[in-house]
């Protein structure tokens, strides 16, 4: 299952740079992760300062 970020997003960029495999970009408001490329491999919630990724 893919992991997903919650509106305590603050946009800090952090899981960006850490994804292996790209899933994650700038989205309108806040940062988002693509479904179909995330491997749920976990790293981005490790990293994230606010807690806001978890498994969806």
């Amino acid at each position: 299952m893919a992991y997903v970020i919650s509106d305590s997003c603050v946009s800090c960029g952090t899981c960006e740079s850490e994804c292996p495999v790209s899933a994650i970009s700038q989205g309108d408001s806040q940062y988002v992760i693509d479904a179909d490329a995330c491997i749920s491999c976990g790293t981005c919630a490790g990293v994230c300062p606010t807690g806001a990724i978890s498994e969806g």
